[in-house]
């Protein structure tokens, strides 16, 4: 059974940091592209941020270029997102999620973590 479990968000004022950690199972990932995605209160889900499992490869929305990054531990089969900078517009719950590198559609979700950013 493949779980992902989003951990690391919670309050934070602006300009502060924040590290979300993904803790993947279940299956193995390589041929995944694990994504990070938001989605604000009556808001649609936005991609945040994503890579490929195996080849490390990133891809970082134009929203958060600049003050987000995406990392993977291979060993720890843990997506990592670093937010700093933050901004009262970051406030989201914010998902992990896989798909397989050539399909659009994601196999995999985890429960959400919230990140509130207060001004």
């Amino acid at each position: 059974q493949v779980q992902l479990v989003e951990s690391g968000g919670g309050l934070v004022q602006a300009g502060g940091s924040l590290r979300l950690s993904c803790a993947a199972s279940g299956r193995a990932f390589e041929g995944y592209f694990m994504g990070w995605f938001r989605q604000a209160p009556g808001k649609e889900r936005e991609f945040v941020a994503g890579i490929r499992w195996s080849a490390g490869i990133t891809n970082i929305a134009d929203s958060v270029k600049g003050r987000f990054t995406i990392s993977r531990d291979y060993a720890k089969t843990t997506v990592y997102l670093q937010m700093n900078s933050l901004k009262p517009e970051d406030t989201a719950v914010y998902y992990c999620a896989a798909r397989q590198v050539f399909l659009s559609q994601y196999d995999y979700w985890g429960q959400g973590t919230q990140v509130t950013v207060s001004s």
